[in-house]
């Protein structure tokens, strides 16, 4: 039996050569070739990224809220007080004439009647050409401001943020 002994050492030395081959190859890789698979791995990884952020740019363009903005060019009709009478705005343009609240930098109407102002601070009525108040002497330029954009109710999803 020595030729049976000698087989069952050869395989077991060539079992643990294996073994050391294998651990070999896991403790001392061959770097160039891993070095060389990294972009093969990152760029699907890149991919994914780039087409995530595509997505939502695509989603948060059809799903984000819209405001609802109302214009309003020209004259428009006065608001009344309790007893019906016509409460003409403070700083903005207007003729009790017509009952009409003309858009800021308005001076007169079409048809040549020069339209009045009341002054925020000591509420005394005024041309609205003349830029200082003769009472309080407040200085206060009457022209267009920037109209801002304002959703028309709630924001989506509940009620009003208090």
């Amino acid at each position: 039996m020595p030729p049976v002994s000698g087989d069952l050492a050869t395989s077991i030395q060539q079992a643990w050569s294996g073994l050391l081959d294998l651990v070999s190859k896991v403790v001392s890789p061959d770097w160039g070739a891993l070095v060389a698979l990294i972009p093969l791995a990152v760029a699907p990884l890149v991919g994914l990224l780039l087409l995530a952020l595509l997505g939502r740019w695509v989603i948060f363009g059809l799903l984000r809220p819209r405001a609802k903005v109302r214009r309003v060019e020209g004259a428009r009709a006065m608001e009344r007080d309790a007893d019906g009478r016509p409460a003409p705005p403070v700083g903005a343009p207007f003729s009790l004439r017509t009952g009409l609240v003309y858009p800021f930098g308005t001076a007169r109407t079409d048809d040549g009647e020069d339209l009045a102002v009341i002054c925020p601070m000591c509420r005394v009525e005024r041309p609205a050409q003349i830029q200082t108040c003769g009472n309080c002497g407040l200085v206060l330029t009457v022209r267009r401001g920037i109209e801002i954009a304002r959703p028309a109710g709630p924001p989506p999803g509940g009620a009003a943020i208090a």
